[in-house]
């Protein structure tokens, strides 16, 4: 029997839960609407990284295998085959949706649907808007197939001269930026595409349109540093965000378009590839047609669209704890330990302490890791005036995957203003978040921590669930300051901390020594874990062993899980859950009822625990630790929202009607009280 799930297939579950919410019946329709979109925007990314990291190991002939022992060809066919069904879920549920919207006046028209005078409108709009920013090609001898960037959306169409009677094709690119949903009327919407669809021939002049279809291609997006270029990350990680639209070509979507058509776009794109796949049964790409819209991503157009926001849930306003409402945040900090719960506690106190400590005159220096900070970052805008008057050190991780581009501004914007910039540590993606304040009072130096499972940036922590913690502690401090240096020196594979642990070299060791002491206790011992992932196999192999002492085990893994629970003789002991919701789970929270409760920037990974520079604290303070419990229990009492995954692989819905619990609801209503 194998012990272990597919990393890639237990994926696709978690998006299918994702999609499942779009399904829930009890949630507002543009909320649903945002599922598909989120949906669809993950899929994008699967592809981009996952899907194109097994096509190169299958080009290559490199004989890696999957955690189940699955060869990259037989995980693309698996893919390919969970997909295929699924997409036409996606596709039903958009078509039941866009009806309901329908009702409520928010309409999603075809161009053919329109009347004369709304027809009359989109062509103006064509002339106003679109023509100067659509890029159409005619493809013959003397102009070939252009170059597809990635994530292109474009339209292919044959063509006649009217004069010659000759057939050719044509190609038009739309550009990224413009409005998908283009608003005609109150409510009412006609997708950018058909209206230029609709003009081709004000395009292409002299020809009759025969045929047109819409497609869109997804390419290899992963960027690879080898040791010999890795000597300027800053300008190699520049270089490498322009060779990333150039990537391989891995999934083709497209839209209406006869079958003849889509043969002819399917030999240019191929013949367009710079790798040959001609022995692969799947040709090089998956290929989808469509009975709806490409790129459900867009759909986020409509879900903030400001006239529509009684077909969405009340936005929720995070509550600012107690402790954090004196105006000095150090004396807070000062008097007590704090963890914070996003997005139901407020992020503000993170921001308001490092523009406090920009501001005050006491304060000597600020070292802070920067991971995801956004496009308009408040904190990054208090280190940039903080660094001309103090000393800032700033770690930049330019190899957050997808925020390289916003990651390498920020970090040469740092850089201008004075502070002292770390672009990443080679071979190490350092995905810690840590911040140390150090000031001087009464000539003495006093040092403030902020740890956290979440990422320096607010408007993720209104979305992601994290704990962060404020304390004032030196150990910590000195922890945190030793783990800094060791970072500026590149010695970070072989420090080693007195407080907290650290990845690579000793968490994954202080977990597996956790799970072996709760074995000494057999059926006394508990276990509870809550993660993104559960995916490292000797961590893995250790709960199993566990179980099978009797050790009880609950796991709360929002995505891919490779444990398969509830084997007899294996996993008995262990049960897996994930919760899916309005808000995404990210915190991780690691329980070991006779030692000690956890939080951790780490998954259970090998590229976390192995590849990576994190933390793992422990939770010393009793009401700290208390808080964390009571979240690990109110989820694992969860009947709405929780799902239990089984031995084969399959999640259903935990349910109970005479006792329905939202956990997500329950922490917004309970924030502050219960805390």
């Amino acid at each position: 029997m194998n012990r272990f799930f597919n990393r890639e297939l237990s994926w696709l579950a978690f998006n299918t839960r994702v999609l499942n919410e779009a399904k829930d019946e009890s949630l507002p329709l543009l909320e649903r609407l945002k599922f598909l979109a989120i949906y669809d925007t993950n899929l994008d990314e699967f592809y981009m990284i996952r899907v194109a990291g097994l096509k190169q190991l299958y080009e290559h002939k490199i004989a890696s295998k999957g955690i189940d022992g699955a060869s990259p060809e037989e995980q693309l066919e698996k893919i390919k085959h969970y997909l295929a069904h699924e997409i036409e879920e996606r596709e039903l549920e958009f078509q039941k949706i866009q009806a309901l919207l329908f009702k409520k006046g928010l309409c999603i028209t075809p161009y053919n649907e329109l009347n004369l005078e709304q027809k009359a409108k989109a062509k103006t709009y064509f002339k106003e808007q679109l023509y100067a920013l659509v890029l159409p090609f005619k493809l013959d001898s003397s102009h070939t197939f252009p170059p597809l960037a990635n994530l292109t959306f474009a339209l292919f169409a044959r063509i006649k001269d009217k004069e010659t009677q000759t057939t050719s094709y044509a190609l038009i690119k739309l550009p990224s930026f413009i409005f998908r949903f283009v608003e005609l009327e109150k409510g009412l919407f006609v997708l950018a595409e058909e209206i230029v669809e609709a003009h081709l021939e004000e395009l292409f002049l002299e020809h009759e349109i025969l045929d047109c279809m819409a497609f869109r291609v997804t390419c290899d997006a992963d960027i690879a540093i080898t040791e010999d270029e890795a000597h300027d990350y800053a300008d190699l990680m520049s270089k490498s965000l322009r060779k990333r639209n150039q990537g391989e070509i891995v999934r083709l979507q497209t839209q209406k378009g006869s079958q003849e058509l889509l043969k002819t776009l399917l030999a240019s794109l191929r013949s367009f590839q710079t790798h040959s796949y001609k022995k692969h049964k799947l040709t090089g790409m998956h290929a989808y047609k469509s009975m709806i819209m490409l790129n459900l991503g867009d759909l986020w157009e409509l879900v903030n669209h400001s006239d529509f926001k009684a077909l969405k849930s009340p936005n929720f306003m995070p509550k600012i704890h107690p402790h954090f409402n004196e105006n000095d945040l150090f004396k807070s900090i000062e008097k007590q330990d704090l963890l914070l719960f996003h997005p139901y506690e407020s992020f503000e106190p993170v921001i308001d302490l490092i523009e406090q400590a920009a501001s005050d005159p006491t304060t000597l220096s600020i070292k802070m890791t920067l991971y995801r900070v956004g496009k308009h970052s408040p904190i990054v805008k208090a280190l940039i005036e903080a660094a001309s008057k103090i000393q800032v050190s700033v770690l930049v991780e330019l190899k957050a995957r997808f925020d390289e581009e916003s990651n390498l501004h920020w970090a040469k914007a740092l850089e201008r203003a004075g502070a002292l910039v770390v672009h990443g540590v080679f071979k190490l993606k350092v995905h810690a978040k840590m911040l140390v304040i150090t000031k001087k009072t009464d000539n003495q130096l006093r040092h403030f921590t902020h740890l956290s499972t979440g990422n320096y940036n607010p408007l993720s922590a209104k979305i992601y669930t994290d704990v962060s913690f404020f304390s004032a502690k030196n150990e910590i401090a000195n922890d945190i300051i030793k783990l800094f240096h060791s970072l500026l020196t590149s010695s970070a594979t072989n420090s080693a901390l007195e407080t907290l642990f650290m990845a690579p070299k000793q968490i994954k060791p202080k977990i597996i020594e956790l799970i072996q002491n709760e074995m000494n206790h057999q059926q006394e011992g508990y276990i509870i874990l809550k993660a993104n992932a559960l995916v490292d196999r000797e961590i893995i192999e250790w709960l199993y062993q566990a179980s099978q002492k009797g050790v009880k085990i609950d796991l709360i893994i929002r995505g891919i899980c490779c444990l398969k629970p509830q084997v007899k003789g294996l996993s008995e002991n262990i049960r897996v859950y994930s919760i899916v919701g309005k808000y995404l789970e990210h915190a991780r929270i690691y329980y070991f009822k006779h030692e000690n409760i956890y939080f951790s920037s780490a998954d259970l990974m090998p590229r976390n625990l192995e590849r990576r520079v994190e933390l793992l604290i422990p939770a010393t303070n009793p009401k700290i630790a208390n808080k964390l419990l009571h979240i690990l229990e109110i989820q694992l009492k969860d009947t709405l929202k929780r799902y239990e995954l089984n031995s084969k692989g399959r999640y259903a819905k935990v349910s109970n009607p005479n006792d329905p619990l939202n956990s997500q609801d329950y922490f917004e209503k309970q924030a502050l009280k219960t805390f």
